[in-house]
């Protein structure tokens, strides 16, 4: 089972295939908040056949998202936005110094990812 942890904003969104055996990164993919790129989206994740989407806010910012992969038979889980912003905490105290770019490395954004609760949004 490969995770596929999103980061949905206004204009864009990162998804994260994240294996959580290893947890280790397999890709990322950066889109456009669009249904074109929706199906973009969709046809990188079915790369793995055995998946589950992982979006952040499922019921507020990534419910479009969320609902749009639900319509397809997607298996979505809600990450709560109070679970990436204790890592994002947790991640300026060991980093205090600001750097440009994301705040989150690599390894952090895994940790979000793999912080989902067990409460699905939907299951097909």
């Amino acid at each position: 089972m490969i995770l596929l942890g999103v980061d949905p904003h206004k204009s864009t969104h990162t998804a994260t295939a994240v294996d959580p055996a290893s947890n280790q990164q397999l890709e990322s993919l950066r889109t456009e908040a669009s249904l074109t790129e929706y199906r973009r989206l969709l046809a990188w994740g079915r790369r793995w056949p055995q998946r589950k989407w992982m979006v952040e806010n499922a019921s507020g910012l990534g419910r479009h998202l969320a609902q749009w992969l639900i319509a397809r038979g997607e298996t979505v889980i809600d990450v709560p936005a109070t679970a990436t912003s204790r890592v994002r905490r947790l991640t300026r105290q060991a980093w205090p110094c600001r750097r440009p770019g994301p705040l989150l490395p690599p390894s952090a954004r895994k940790r979000c990812e793999m912080a989902g609760t067990r409460r699905y949004v939907a299951q097909r």
